[in-house]
């Protein structure tokens, strides 16, 4: 018999929902939630799947930005490398296009100056979370483009030159042009310079931090006299120049913040192609390294030493005497824009060789608001070995152009 007691304190006790009245509340809770997962916010990261949500939307611009804030806060595919550089305030940002760029970052270059900039990318070659030597040299895995794609290699470029003089019967020793030719000093120089990657992990493992590499590249330079129409505008001289390197990642901190990047090996062929007593030509092997200062200063040195050739075959003896045995090259990025290099050739003891001044100017912008590759280009060499044809002819040279760099 039930006590009458007990159910008026089973009134007074407060009532348990039940699993359906759970349900509805859960359900009536989270509609809001759901409703604003469904529309894209640009305030926060968006699902994997978010892009099925985009192309659901009618609206053409609705939808275009939709996907833009989609592919903004999407995550690379590789970790960023572990080159040093630190994430700063927003505030603290150098980059002039970071403000104006989609979804850009600036990365501090180890208080030197100049911001990286770290949109979220996984380009490879072309992700400028790396720094400019690990990107032209793949030497990082995730700056890597791959095998058997074309990249430039030195600049390509078309330039107005003028000089002080210009070579006009050139000569090596036991040969000499047989006339005179009325060259002006006032020509056009036309630079092609490109390389393929042929392999890559030889000696480097595929968990290695760095990675290793097997180039071929190939670069023609020549002077075309366009403004000599009396003699038809013939090429005074053009050079070609095939040949193979190999890459090591040879990654050290060094005092002062300097860093060491790479070391390599190779071979060179370099000739003008023409018969005698103009035919100009040698052979190589050389031996290179790179080092780099965040990402403002960059120090390239190369040694080379001549294959030897028979007396009857040599058309310019002594070459390295006048060319030089070895290079040293200092970049300086002066801002995001401008560029500052300086290239020293020669040979110790001999008192000859070159000195090369150039500066580089970006213009426009390239895809995606990055930065163009397209430079003015404005160069002041003096010294020998201009070109092969004047090897062992000094002059000077003043050129201002169009560069295209690394594409």
């Amino acid at each position: 018999m039930t006590n009458p007691a007990h159910l008026d304190r089973r009134k007074a006790l407060p009532c348990h929902p039940t699993s359906l009245q759970w349900a509805l509340a859960l359900g009536l809770g989270a509609a809001p939630w759901i409703a604003q997962a469904q529309t894209p916010n640009p305030a926060r990261p968006m699902a994997e799947d978010a892009w099925r949500q985009c192309a659901a939307t009618t609206d053409n611009q609705s939808r275009l930005a939709c996907f833009d804030t989609w592919a903004q806060q999407q995550q690379p595919l590789v970790a960023p490398p572990a080159t040093g550089w630190s994430a700063p305030a927003a505030s603290a940002s150098t980059d002039p296009g970071a403000a104006t760029a989609p979804a850009a970052l600036a990365v501090a270059d180890s208080g030197q100056g100049l911001a990286l900039p770290t949109t979220p990318t996984n380009g490879g070659c072309r992700d400028p979370r790396y720094s400019e030597i690990s990107r032209f040299y793949e030497l990082e895995p995730g700056s890597d483009c791959g095998t058997f794609s074309f990249r430039g290699y030195r600049p390509m470029s078309v330039s107005v030159v003028t000089a002080d003089h210009v070579n006009q019967q050139p000569s090596s020793p036991g040969k000499q042009a047989s006339q005179y030719q009325p060259y002006k000093t006032e020509e056009m120089r036309v630079q092609l310079s490109v390389r393929t990657k042929v392999a890559q992990g030889l000696l480097t493992g595929d968990t290695s931090a760095g990675k290793d590499s097997l180039w071929f590249g190939y670069t023609q330079q020549s002077y075309w006299q366009l403004f000599s129409p009396a003699i038809s505008r013939p090429f005074r001289n053009t050079d070609h120049e095939p040949e193979i390197f190999y890459v090591y990642p040879t990654d050290a901190q060094l005092p002062f913040g300097w860093r060491w990047r790479y070391s390599g090996v190779g071979l060179a062929h370099q000739s003008n192609g023409q018969s005698d007593p103009l035919s100009r030509s040698w052979n190589r092997w050389y031996v290179m390294t790179g080092f780099e200062l965040g990402n403002r200063w960059q120090l390239h040195a190369k040694a080379w030493q001549r294959i030897r050739e028979s007396a009857e075959n040599d058309d310019n003896p002594h070459i390295q005497d006048y060319i030089g045995r070895g290079e040293v090259r200092l970049g300086w990025n002066m801002d995001q824009h401008n560029y500052l290099g300086f290239t020293a050739r020669g040979s110790l003891g001999q008192g000859r060789g070159s000195g090369r001044l150039e500066w580089l100017r970006t213009l426009g912008e390239g895809w995606n608001g990055g930065k163009s590759n397209l430079r003015l280009h404005v160069q002041l060499f003096s010294g020998y070995g201009d070109s092969l044809i004047d090897y062992n002819y000094k002059r000077t040279v003043l050129s201002v152009g169009l560069s295209l760099l690394d594409f």
